[in-house]
């Protein structure tokens, strides 16, 4: 009897202890961009991978004692944090040469961890979002780029990238970046609409650069979702979205264009010589795509086409992303 009644007690005990974590659902992202999506092209930005985990935070989490420690308008209040983990495979055009093509990209495999926080703060007909985002990862053979890409070529019966031996070296990295977002509300149509212009920066040896955008939703549930999915080279995962509620959709679209002071994948390694081309310093791109929301779940899909990045650059650049979010 005495054994029964310590394990019920154990038993009650590990039940009570697991209600908050139950309680506190995460909402889990799974985020694929690959040239194949958009294109029958499988050159530049070949494919990128990110897994997603974000949560709102507690009062005493180190996000918002972070927070705290910054200036107002950088972050104020965080709504929700997502840690990320990702990887990406950049190559030629021409993935079956085996000698080094000067005037196309280099090859170059990305590895990469981050974090990012946001804050949505609502307004008089307009609200405005922000998101601060932290990135360190490897760029080079050690982020495994020539295997993967080896692999799931020879797996689906693809050309074989043969070119891996010009591919960037060993280099780590740490990037910062911050955008902020301003979204005017109306309706139209009996549609919900959100438009507004953006800004953003990111610092780092991977990329340093400047944005600017003006993006534009419209759909219906639209106060659900927090705002636009990124796409590289933007950093964070805005994936969010309220679990509480049935159906919603929006169409959206961006415009950005950005001044690149700098982008490994382009110019090469910082610290060592590498393959390099010469990069262009203004960059566009146009985003269009759907969400759809139901309940707990939601799908996004984006398109994207991107201006030429470097001189020689014989045409632009286009590329799917397709983002799967579930909250657990």
């Amino acid at each position: 009897m005495a054994a029964q009644r310590l394990h019920h007690r154990l038993s009650v005990a590990v039940i009570t202890g697991l209600v908050p974590l139950v309680s506190q659902a995460d909402l889990y992202s799974l985020k694929i961009e690959n040239d194949i999506i958009a294109s029958d092209s499988d050159g530049h930005y070949s494919n990128g991978v990110e897994l997603m985990r974000s949560f709102r935070p507690e009062s005493d989490h180190w996000s918002v004692r972070l927070a705290g420690t910054t200036p107002n308008w950088l972050v104020s209040d965080i709504d929700y944090v997502t840690y990320r983990f990702g990887h990406q495979l950049y190559t030629p055009n021409e993935i079956e040469a085996t000698e080094l093509i000067e005037e196309d990209r280099p090859y170059a495999g990305l590895l990469f961890v981050g974090v990012s926080m946001f804050g949505d703060i609502a307004r008089d007909g307009w609200r405005e979002v922000s998101g601060l985002h932290m990135d360190a990862g490897l760029v080079g053979p050690g982020a495994g780029g020539k295997r993967i890409q080896r692999g799931v070529h020879k797996v689906t019966g693809s050309d074989e990238p043969k070119g891996w031996n010009h591919q960037l070296s060993n280099e780590p990295f740490v990037n910062v970046g911050y955008q902020r977002r301003w979204w005017l509300q109306h309706r139209f149509a009996g549609l919900e609409l959100e438009y507004g212009p953006s800004l953003g920066v990111s610092l780092g040896n991977l990329y340093t650069y400047g944005s600017a955008g003006l993006g534009l939703r419209i759909g219906q549930g639209l106060e659900r979702s927090f705002s636009l999915p990124s796409v590289a080279p933007a950093q964070g995962g805005s994936t969010y979205f309220d679990q509480n509620g049935g159906f919603a959709w929006s169409l959206f679209a961006n415009l950005e264009g950005r001044y690149m002071a700098h982008n490994m994948l382009l110019d090469g390694n910082t610290f060592t010589d590498s393959h390099s081309v010469d990069s262009r310093e203004w960059v566009g791109d146009t985003k269009a795509g759907v969400a759809l929301t139901w309940n707990s779940w939601q799908m996004a899909f984006a398109s994207v086409w991107r201006t030429r990045e470097f001189h020689g650059q014989a045409e632009h650049d286009q590329f799917g992303s397709l983002t799967l979010s579930a909250w657990f």
